[in-house]
């Protein structure tokens, strides 16, 4: 301490007798930061004045951030360069930081840092990108749980536009309800340590969340199925019944989804049953289903569209023999 105490006071005597006007830069006090205190700092101030500033004027200081200001008139906004680090970030030091010498001759309260931009590395950009990735899918889901509940409770309540067709919706507007709150259920309460304990509980969680995604897809490939028996076969719809549909979208998922089951228990019983090992193809005994009624619709759809241009087609050329 006394050592560092006679080193201040000989830093202080160089540069005061250095030469006449000699002035303490921003880049001296930065290559003396290691010795100079803030007492130091203090006592320069007041017993060198400035040689080359006139009138009322603020003091050399240094702010919170590690900044220095450098003597400067009243009135005068002063530009610095952006720190380089600050709480181990690094910043671009090519934009600037302003501060204002008030007409009292005080610094104002802070300087402005608005331009001062972090330099992400490519760590914290993929940590950044990953967050903003999580934020938009809980917002997506909460959006699409929030319309789905609405259009549940008007399809509970409108008893007068009952129908097949209506009942087929609301089943799978269910579907979809179900498998978010599952996909709800499964953020909040996986983590790291439950994937690693592998309990019961977490993997009945994931069976369930794979069931209702099932259930959606089948449930699509019911609303094709009575769209195209309405299209394609017109008097055959009277002939279709609620459970022929509920058999589709409830009951046909539960035998993929326990054949699946029992594939994870014996070749892929880890983690709670998310993702899967190289070369493990048990997620497939549910994913094939999906994408085969998947395909189906597509068949369905093109059938669909073929039979209306056929229909319009046929009622166009009717129309322009009546005319003739």
């Amino acid at each position: 301490m006394y050592r560092i105490r006679h080193l201040e006071v000989l830093i202080l005597w160089i540069i005061c007798v250095s030469g006449a006007g000699a002035e303490l830069t921003c880049d001296a006090l930065f290559l003396l930061s290691g010795n100079l205190t803030l007492r130091s700092l203090v006592a320069w101030n007041l017993t060198s004045p400035p040689s080359n500033i006139t009138g009322v004027y603020c003091n050399m200081s240094i702010d919170g951030i590690g900044t220095c200001w450098p003597r400067s008139r009243a009135g005068e906004v002063v530009t610095r360069p952006c720190p380089e680090f600050f709480y181990g970030v690094r910043y671009n030091t090519t934009n600037n930081v302003y501060r204002e010498c008030l007409s009292n001759g005080t610094w104002a309260m802070k300087g402005n840092y608005s331009q001062c931009q972090a330099i992400l590395t490519e760590e914290k950009k993929g940590k950044l990108h990953y967050q903003i990735a999580v934020i938009i899918n809980y917002l997506g889901h909460c959006i699409s749980l929030g319309a789905l509940l609405v259009a549940f409770f008007l399809f509970m309540r409108l008893r007068s536009i009952r129908c097949l067709r209506n009942i087929i919706h609301w089943n799978l507007i269910t579907a979809f309800i179900l498998r978010n709150a599952t996909w709800f259920i499964v953020q909040l309460t996986m983590n790291p340590k439950v994937h690693e304990s592998n309990v019961i509980w977490c993997r009945l969680v994931t069976a369930a969340y794979n069931y209702f995604h099932v259930t959606n897809f089948f449930w699509m490939f019911g609303e094709g199925c009575y769209l195209h028996t309405a299209i394609v076969l017109t008097y055959s719809t009277d002939k279709l019944r609620k459970w022929m549909f509920v058999c589709i979208g409830w009951c046909i998922p539960f035998p993929i989804i326990l054949a699946w089951t029992v594939g994870k228990l014996y070749y892929d019983d880890e983690k709670c049953w998310f993702g899967k090992r190289a070369g493990v193809y048990t997620d497939y005994i549910y994913q094939g289903p999906m994408i085969l009624v998947l395909l189906i619709n597509f068949i369905f759809l093109f059938n669909i569209v073929r039979i209306l241009m056929t229909k319009l087609r046929a009622s166009t050329t009717s129309e322009t023999i009546q005319y003739r």
